[in-house]
Order: structure tokens, then sequence, then C-alpha cells
């Protein structure tokens, strides 16, 4: 918590950027202070495929999980990539909770 307000990182893939901006919306005026990517590769930001962003975002992004209460998941369809199943995994395994945009259809989330 930061004063009054719960901090939540937004995690999922960046092809659901549109997903995202409403997930994003909904917990702003829910109170909450939202962390989320700062790129969308999936979706029009094509300088995080440059030599070494990607690893950098993907390190970042753990660091804006530590900084968090909790994560929130945007898993559209049920759709969990690699790096976002890693940013679960590291939530996880540092005690973070973790909610998502849709109820994981299976154990392995695809």
């Amino acid at each position: 918590m930061v004063g009054n307000y719960e901090v939540v990182t937004l995690c999922g893939s960046t092809k659901f950027k549109n997903e995202f901006l409403k997930v994003q919306k909904i917990l702003t005026l829910q109170g909450k202070i939202v962390i989320s990517v700062g790129l969308f590769g999936h979706s029009d930001d094509n300088e995080v495929w440059d030599e070494g962003k990607k690893e950098m975002l993907d390190d970042m992004h753990k660091r804006k999980i530590d900084m968090a209460d909790y994560i929130f998941v945007i898993n559209k369809d049920n759709y969990i990539g690699e790096s976002t199943r890693s940013e679960i995994e590291y939530a996880e395994n540092t005690g973070k909770p973790v909610y998502y945009l849709e109820t994981p259809c299976c154990a392995n989330g695809e």
C-alpha cells in the first residue's frame, strides 16, 4: 500500500493492449495505483524487439511486481504466454497474490 491505495501491477500479453487500458481504467477508478507495461510489443511498439530490450523490459516488469501488493493478469481467452507465466511464477514465489481477468480454464492456463 502507498498511503491508502493498493498497488497493482498488470501482467499479460501485450497483444491485449485494449484490455490493458480497460482494466487500468477500472482499477484506477476503484482507487488503486496501477503499474502497467511501458510498451506494447505485440501491438505496435516495435522497439521492444531491438537487441537486448526484451530482456531488460522483462526484468523491469519483475521489479514492478516487487513494488505491487498484487498482480492482475490480463488473460483474455485464457491466453498466458511464456513471459506472463514467468511473471506469475515470480509473483507467487515472492508471496504476491495473483488475480485474473478470466478464471483460468486449465492447470497450465492454456
